[in-house]
This record gives structure tokens, sequence and C-alpha cells, in this order.
């Protein structure tokens, strides 16, 4: 079984869960394209990286969800959590130069849990409307919506589980 990132859900809100994650560690690499081709540019490389390339030719457990945020139309960035047990000074260095590792730490993150094909019309809606429902609440989002992955591409759409989050100011 997966290994799924652990959080906290902190309260439920109409439309969306509030939730905190622990500190933990990404493997990420920035790729250029749209964004439905974005995920299959950045899985490879990654993989490869869990898989062993890296400096200490270590492998590493897939988890999930993959997470994928975009920084313009054209650049977008994928990401593999690692597992939880894994310390940051424990991550192998990456021998692709396009892998970075990011140290995250704790946060609040307002998340909206959607199942279906992935498209980036169904994205950005479940974008729109997870901020709309953080603003009702009197919620400040900050920096841009993400996108969680939970499932492979041949699960059936209906049985896959996706989400859209956005890391919430707190007080």
């Amino acid at each position: 079984m997966t290994e799924k990132q652990p959080y906290t859900v902190l309260r439920q809100y109409e439309g969306f869960e509030l939730r905190k994650y622990p500190s933990h560690v990404l493997v990420q690499v920035k790729v250029k394209g749209d964004f439905m081709s974005a995920g299959n540019m950045g899985f490879g490389p990654l993989l490869r990286y869990i898989s062993g390339n890296n400096q200490s030719d270590q492998k590493i457990s897939m988890t999930a969800p993959v997470v994928q945020s975009s920084e313009n139309e054209q650049t977008h960035v994928v990401s593999f959590v690692l597992p939880a047990n894994m310390k940051p000074e424990d991550v192998p260095v990456p021998a692709d130069a396009r892998v970075s590792v990011l140290n995250v730490e704790p946060q609040t993150v307002g998340a909206s849990t959607f199942s279906g094909g992935w498209n980036e019309v169904r994205f950005q809606e479940r974008a729109t409307e997870l901020l709309s429902a953080i603003k009702a609440a009197g919620l400040s989002p900050l920096g841009n919506v993400y996108f969680a992955r939970y499932d492979p591409p041949w699960k059936p759409g209906f049985l896959k589980r996706n989400e859209a989050l956005v890391q919430i100011q707190t007080l």
C-alpha cells in the first residue's frame, strides 16, 4: 500500500476542509509546457530519483500524492512527497540537476477533494471554487492553488482522488 502524506483535519467548512500538515520534504522538478503535459514531463525525473538515480543510489518508497503547481501558463512544478519518516538530513542529493529538494515547514492548508479524471478545466474550476469558499469562511489564502493527484492514470476516473489546495494565512 502506498504511503499517503499525513495531515490533521482542523475543521470542516462548506466546500473545503482546513488541514494542518507537518513538516515534510519534497523532491521536485520544474518543467515547461502546458498544464496537462507537465505532470508527465515531471514524473519521469522524479521516479528515477526515488528509484536510485541519486548520489547515494538509494531507493525511496513512492508516496501519494503527486503535487503540481503552476508558476505561469507554461511553467509548472511537479513534486513527490518523500516518506514521512525521512529526515531532511537523510535525503540523498539528486544526480539529475533538474531535480531539487525542498524542506517544507508545517503549514495550514485549505483542501477540496474531488473524484474524476484529470484535465485542466476541472482543476481550474476546483481552484476557483476553493478560493471562493475560503474567502466566504473569512480566511485568507497565501500563494497559488496547487493540485494533488493520488492515483495512477489507469485507475477509473470515478475512483480517482484529486485535490485542490492552498496555504492559509494563520494568525
